[in-house]
């Protein structure tokens, strides 16, 4: 594979059009969409139900656990993923080696106004937020950005395998724990925030503007801190895992063939793994330990490979220039990322937070909700292309390079 790292400019400015990478536009674009597939439960429905589907109000049968069981196979971990070692090239883009100090001062201001957008976003828009996570993380990640790609590797996977075993462990052992122990710690696991009421929250979000933002605000404080602390290791290791792609020329194509179809074989053995254990757990009581231990497991190991695979599919698509035409409008949705996730978050609180939206929160089951997510999918495939027609970059973008950059920076500069 070739080395990457060379074209990195010294000049202080944003990506310019011809310098743009096809690949990982298209593969951010990917990436928020399979986002919203995952974040849709948690923002139509309360946060336990997303943690726990056997809460659902509307049960899960028929299509409702036909619809868990598409999100959990296909989407589940996967596009978390791929984002998260996109934000890892992001950094090694912006900041460039540790000895140029300008491009270094520009990465912790990008960070540092990413933090402060994640908060708001976060506190005032939808609680799900993963951008304070991700200014968090990308502070220690980019003490990193001058390893070598072996360093790279070596580091970041034995993070993710050692932290995988370590986070299922404690599944395995709780079945040989005495049965009451065991229902009082799943109970405490499918509870996050013990005492959460579905019932309640879902009364709140439909009770107002203040009522909707006290209920956001208290999911926020259950699951922010527990992301940063929980997560940030292997959003950590993902991100070092990108720069190491990148670095590789594995996210720009220059992989030799065989790479990427090997990652699509080992994607999608990892596919039928973890559908196979999906269809176990509907199969089973979804709080047995023996259901939790399989499921967990496969997630936590078969995530990254999936992921692989299907870039790995997207680049040689991309390769393919018959196909890779058809690409664009994904990669015009990439190319807006920031903008696009953010406007996720207000389309899909819109619809369902009383106060300054249509208040269905609770009103749509899952199958419903995918159709929430097919058509933001259609808009913003739409709506990207147009605005990029027009401009070079998207509106917050345009905000959070300004803010970073602290001088004039032209819209179609």
């Amino acid at each position: 594979m070739t080395d990457t790292t060379a074209p990195l400019t010294e000049a202080l400015r944003p990506v310019a059009k011809a310098d743009r990478h096809l690949s990982l536009d298209v593969l951010r674009g990917l990436g928020v969409m399979g986002i919203l597939a995952v974040n849709a439960v948690a923002f139509g429905l309360p946060m336990p139900v997303y943690m726990s589907p056997e809460l659902s109000p509307f049960g899960m049968a028929g299509a409702e656990a036909s619809a868990w069981w598409v999100v959990q196979t296909f989407f589940h971990y996967k596009f978390i993923t791929l984002f998260s070692i996109l934000f890892g090239v992001s950094i090694l883009l912006v900041g460039g080696e540790r000895s140029d100090k300008a491009r270094g001062a520009l990465l912790r201001r990008r960070l540092g106004w990413l933090l402060v957008i994640g908060l708001l976003h976060g506190l005032l828009i939808w609680f799900g937020d993963i951008l304070l996570l991700y200014a968090c993380t990308g502070f220690v990640a980019l003490l990193a950005r001058s390893w070598t790609p072996r360093r790279l590797f070596t580091v970041s996977l034995t993070i993710l395998l050692l932290g995988s075993a370590l986070a299922i462990a404690p599944l395995f052992l709780l079945e040989s724990a005495p049965a009451e122990l065991q229902q009082k710690i799943i109970a405490e696991m499918n509870q996050p925030g013990s005492g959460v009421d579905v019932a309640a929250a879902t009364a709140a979000m439909r009770g107002g503007l203040v009522a909707a933002l006290g209920e956001n605000f208290k999911s926020w404080m259950i699951l922010q801190p527990m992301s940063v602390i929980v997560f940030i290791w292997r959003t950590g290791a993902l991100m070092l895992l990108g720069m190491a792609l990148f670095k590789t020329g594995f996210l720009t194509g220059k992989a030799k063939t065989w790479v990427y179809l090997l990652l699509i074989a080992l994607g999608g053995a990892g596919l039928a793994w973890t559908g196979w254990e999906s269809s176990m757990k509907l199969a089973t009581d979804f709080a047995k330990p023996q259901a939790l231990g399989r499921f967990n497991m496969a997630y936590e190991f078969a995530s990254l490979p999936i992921t692989l695979g299907y870039a790995s599919l997207a680049i040689l698509l991309i390769r393919s220039r018959a196909i890779a035409g058809l690409l664009n409008p994904v990669a015009r949705l990439g190319q807006m990322a920031f903008t696009n996730y953010l406007t996720q978050s207000l389309i899909m609180t819109t619809i369902f937070w009383s106060g300054r939206g249509l208040g269905l929160f609770g009103e749509f089951n899952r199958v419903e909700l995918w159709g929430c997510v097919v058509a933001i999918w259609a808009l913003q495939l739409i709506w990207s292309p147009l605005w990029l027609s027009r401009f070079s970059m998207g509106p917050m973008e345009w905000i959070w390079r300004r803010l970073a950059y602290g001088k004039g920076l032209a819209r179609g500069a």
